[in-house]
């Protein structure tokens, strides 16, 4: 469906559209969802969790000072925003994707994996949380949401 519209924008049909300018297209889809996808739980997280009295989400400062008062269940979220991100931005890059399917599902798995370190650079979180988040968000998402495009 993505594809087919992405045709249309493009004024091809489907399977003669350039593969090196759908293979682009792919990369910028993956990127946008993954962010997208992190952005839209991250930012719905406080209705469903609610973080501890005096936090605001919006003030990296104020995330930093309360960090202590952080339970599991906070961690819970922002893991799952990572998470499916990745799993959905990598999913959408393989299925546009001409060639090499899997190659642009890691490549959204690792440009995700930089702004997870970076996030884990300037929000000191526990230790556990960064290993798990670093190990288990990023790239193992990114290899399941590519095996999940059926090769043709």
């Amino acid at each position: 469906m993505c594809y087919k519209i992405l045709c249309i924008l493009a004024c091809t049909k489907p399977n003669t559209m350039n593969p090196i300018l759908r293979n682009i297209i792919a990369v910028i889809v993956g990127v946008v969802a993954c962010m997208g996808t992190n952005m839209f739980i991250i930012g719905i997280s406080g209705k469903i969790i609610p973080l501890p009295e005096g936090v605001d989400p919006n003030n990296l400062e104020s995330i930093k000072e309360n960090l202590h008062l952080y339970e599991f269940k906070h961690f819970i979220m922002p893991f799952l925003a990572h998470a499916l991100g990745s799993l959905v931005g990598a999913f959408l890059a393989a299925l546009i994707a001409a060639t090499k399917k899997m190659t642009f599902a890691y490549t959204i798995g690792c440009f995700h994996l930089l702004g997870g370190i970076a996030a884990a650079m300037m929000i000191p979180g526990p230790t556990w949380f960064i290993v798990v988040d670093l190990v288990l968000a990023y790239i193992p998402m990114a290899w399941i949401g590519g095996k999940l495009v059926k090769k043709k």
